[in-house]
């Protein structure tokens, strides 16, 4: 009996937790059901913009993650308009576009934020990152942070040449390193991952004149054992897929980051995620 009602009170605790947390996102997801999924015409409403939730470790930092900005039908290719207006929505509500370099500063105690601090992040070096992407965010005047995969610059149709991450950088962007051949890491030997670690920071120095700090993990896919030779390689700090937000608890070497897709419903979801996030980690949960 007594189990029973330990259950119940149990069952009386999570409905009231996630009342509050629909009440308090409502605003935010009613304006995202205004945006649509392709309508970049739809104006944006002004909404009671929250205070960055905290947990134990801090500020929650929000990284959001993209792969292509495009027209394709691909779920991982946001469409131009649909960027365009998500990044008009972070630029009217308050929102600070950052680097990698003032990310880490905060996690390491030594540097601080501006308030609503976001980094916007690219994996893979898509073409359409320097052709959509880069004009959309210098209109904003948001920078963005690209994790290329080395050996497919300037060799593969479709992805960016070396020349346009020095013009990007010069504009305020920042390109890290996504391995060299983009392969699954807990797949490799030992010697294959250090290879494709060094190399690729070898190869984005020497191309880009400055030390490459920062780098993504093909797929999300890692350990703890690769996660030690990020560091041995002389990496400050490393992102995976992980949904969530980043503070001072996050693992230096697998920050959280914030999936955006293409989806039935892309402006809307975009905004859900976004405020969904600090709420999630807020109440402990972690959504993966």
């Amino acid at each position: 009996m007594r189990r029973s009602w330990r259950l119940l009170g149990l069952v009386v605790l999570a409905a009231v937790i996630c009342l509050a947390a629909v009440t308090l996102l409502r605003p935010a997801v009613h304006e995202a059901e205004m945006a649509g999924g392709t309508d970049s015409t739809q104006e944006t409403k002004e909404v009671q913009q929250p205070k960055p939730d905290t947990v134990e470790g801090g500020p929650q930092i929000l990284v959001l993650n993209y792969h292509k900005v495009s027209d394709e039908f691909l779920s991982l290719a946001v469409a131009p308009a649909d960027f365009d207006w998500q990044m008009r929505y972070l630029k009217e509500h308050g929102y600070h576009a950052i680097t990698p370099d003032e990310l880490y500063d905060a996690i390491e105690g030594t540097g601080t934020l501006p308030d609503n601090p976001v980094l916007i992040t690219f994996d893979d070096g898509y073409q359409d990152n320097y052709d959509n992407a880069y004009p959309i965010l210098k209109k904003y005047g948001l920078k963005g942070t690209v994790f290329v995969v080395t050996s497919f610059l300037g060799t593969r149709k479709g992805y960016l040449t070396w020349d346009e991450c020095r013009e990007m950088e010069k504009n305020g962007m920042t390109v890290a390193s996504h391995t060299v051949d983009h392969k699954s890491m807990t797949d490799l030997t030992n010697d294959q991952l250090r290879a494709e670690l060094v190399e690729s920071k070898k190869k984005a120095e020497a191309e880009l004149g400055h030390e490459v700090k920062y780098m993504a993990y093909p797929t999300g896919a890692y350990n703890l054992h690769i996660a030690q030779l990020v560091r041995e390689a002389g990496y400050k700090a490393a992102f995976t897929i992980k949904y969530g937000g980043v503070s001072r608890k996050s693992n230096i070497y697998a920050l959280e980051r914030v999936p955006i897709f293409h989806t039935e419903k892309t402006n809307r979801d975009f905004v859900e995620r976004i405020h969904y996030t600090p709420q999630f980690e807020s109440f402990g949960w972690t959504k993966h």
